[in-house]
């Protein structure tokens, strides 16, 4: 039986990921409707693979190979600032937010960039060997912190501590 988020559920979702990213200085998309569509899809995902996939890609299943799109993807930042919006448009920039630009489509750039989340996610550099504890860094937000392990959630973005890869 395929799962199918109920109306509160959707709207509990949209009002959490809202206030999540006001508080972050984001935006979401205003279209009100296509927004919805994201959040139950986003909701399904969860369902499905446990985790929150973004709902524009194609997700392995695998956790521990989707971290670069769980929402909010890795790809979030570098999106908004080139292009205005996510690879999804559910975070949207200001002129978009109010309506004084439309989302475009974006060019897929996960291959690359998830390459380079691995090789962070390994660490690199010979700096990192002479402090007293790793640095982590979040892939979504590039929140630093030096500890023995990663934070549960970052306290800028809220991404997942699995997701955060040794800096160095």
């Amino acid at each position: 039986m395929t799962y199918t988020p109920s109306s509160e559920e959707i709207r509990k979702v949209h009002e959490k990921l809202q206030k999540e990213a006001l508080a972050g200085g984001y935006n979401l998309n205003p279209d009100a409707d296509f927004t919805r569509d994201l959040v139950e899809a986003l909701l399904t995902n969860t369902d499905r693979y446990g985790y929150q996939s973004c709902p524009c890609r194609l997700a392995d299943g695998a956790r521990n190979k989707d971290l670069d799109i769980i929402c909010p993807c890795d790809y979030r930042d570098p999106d908004l600032a080139e292009f205005g919006s996510c690879y999804c448009a559910l975070y949207v920039s200001d002129e978009i937010a109010k309506g004084e630009k439309e989302a475009e489509p974006i060019p897929e750039r996960r291959g690359k960039r998830k390459e380079a989340h691995e090789s962070e996610k390994r660490g690199s550099g010979e700096a990192g060997k002479s402090l007293p504890y790793p640095v982590w860094r979040c892939p979504v937000c590039g929140y630093l912190c030096a500890r023995e392990h990663p934070p549960e959630k970052c306290p800028i973005c809220k991404a997942d501590g699995d997701r955060f890869g040794e800096f160095m």
